[in-house]
């Protein structure tokens, strides 16, 4: 069994896709994933996966399992504890307030020219790098009127979802002994 953590995509967020945290790791229990946890009302669930589950699996047999059972379609995008810790460490704003930092995790690396537009608007003070499948933004003066993050957040720049850096970091502690732990 190894750490993982799936983190569903706007949960919980202004009244829309109501998911009770209790319902969430019952259901995730419900698929032979240990060790069960949620962090946090918007949809964080850190659980041990047999060895050898690979992230596209998981992903699709929790969306599937919220679909049938809660009756929402809620994109979920899976992390291994390594994954996360690696995200973390690579932080390309290593000075910045850690509920400052965006990470956005995408389910596909994006295309070259995919944040064309991003890099060309009027940003302030924000900044963002892209690696991988993990987006960092920046923003010193909160994600709310930012111009950037709303440039960031487009539909077709595919599926992603993020958490701030505080919240990575605690899911990296969550998860980093979820495979040798099978209690709640």
């Amino acid at each position: 069994m190894s750490g993982h953590v799936a983190l569903l995509r706007g949960i919980n967020v202004g009244g829309r896709n109501k998911v009770a945290m209790a319902d969430l790791r019952a259901l995730v229990e419900g698929l032979g994933h240990t060790g069960v946890r949620t962090y946090i009302n918007s949809g964080n669930v850190v659980f041990a996966a047999p060895a050898g589950a690979g992230r596209d699996e998981l992903e699709t047999s929790i969306e599937a399992a919220i679909k049938a059972e809660l009756g929402l379609e809620i994109a979920v995008l899976v992390r291994t504890h390594d994954e996360l810790a690696a995200a973390a460490d690579a932080n390309p704003f290593p000075d910045a307030e850690p509920s400052r930092l965006l990470l956005s995790f995408l389910r596909t690396a994006p295309a070259a020219d995919a944040y064309a537009a991003a890099e060309r608007s009027e940003s302030g003070a924000d900044e963002f790098r892209v690696d991988g499948t993990t987006v960092y933004l920046h923003v010193p003066d909160g994600a709310g009127r930012s111009k950037l993050a709303a440039a960031l957040s487009k539909p077709s720049l595919g599926v992603a979802t993020s958490r701030n850096l505080a919240t990575v970091r605690t899911l990296i502690r969550l998860s980093q002994d979820v495979g040798n732990d099978d209690s709640d």
